[in-house]
């Protein structure tokens, strides 16, 4: 039977953290880039909520997104003030917290990828802050 070492199950975090900042970042940033680029007309046609809110809406959770997915895993991987890493998954687990409100305030039920979106970064808060944090460069 194989047992696990601390120094192996703080390898495994490390990867699970690794792989969970990378995939954040590419849900996050990703999805920020497609509704700044992406015509309102034509994102109206995908996300209805689009064409009945605010543009300024649109446009400000877009960036929002792109900040959070950037801050979850540039100052880990840079080492510059990776104890920024933890805060950018708390503003994503904000954003995800608002998006799940705002989306069954309009009778809108699924959510699970909202969801997902949130464990993911309830768990790099919790392990960049807590078990498996970022020495800065120096």
């Amino acid at each position: 039977m194989r047992t696990t070492t601390p120094r192996n199950r703080s390898k495994k975090l490390d990867l699970g953290l690794w792989t969970a900042q990378g995939l954040l970042t590419l849900a996050f940033a990703g999805a920020g880039v497609w509704k700044l680029v992406t015509p309102r007309a034509q994102l109206a046609e995908i996300l209805p909520w689009v064409g009945e809110t605010p543009p300024a809406l649109l446009y400000a959770t877009s960036v929002f997104d792109i900040l959070g997915g950037i801050g979850v895993l540039l100052p880990a991987l840079t080492r510059v003030k990776p104890g920024l890493t933890p805060l950018a998954a708390l503003g994503c687990v904000a954003l995800q917290v608002s998006a799940i409100v705002f989306h069954l305030s309009r009778g809108e039920t699924d959510v699970a990828f909202n969801i997902v979106l949130l464990a993911l970064a309830l768990f790099v808060a919790w392990g960049r802050h807590r078990m498996a944090p970022i020495a800065p460069r120096g």
